[in-house]
């Protein structure tokens, strides 16, 4: 499970990297949209392990607001 979420972060590290040289060299093709898949399909890999394995994760929840 914590591989395949490390091969997520890794892939969503790469996938802001190609927008930075995409804004100063278009890149051809639909590699901005494979790695963006990329880093979804491993975070689903990543539940489904988890979910095979019988192992509860834990998930996330937005921070609460301060009241003014």
């Amino acid at each position: 499970i914590a591989q395949a979420h490390v091969c997520r972060s890794l892939a969503r590290s790469a996938e802001r990297r190609c927008q930075q040289l995409n804004a100063i060299e278009p890149l051809a093709g639909v590699g901005l949209a494979y790695i963006n898949r990329l880093s979804d399909l491993l975070f689903v890999v990543a539940r489904l392990i988890a979910k095979r394995q019988g192992v509860t994760e834990i998930l996330w929840q937005p921070a609460t607001k301060p009241e003014v």
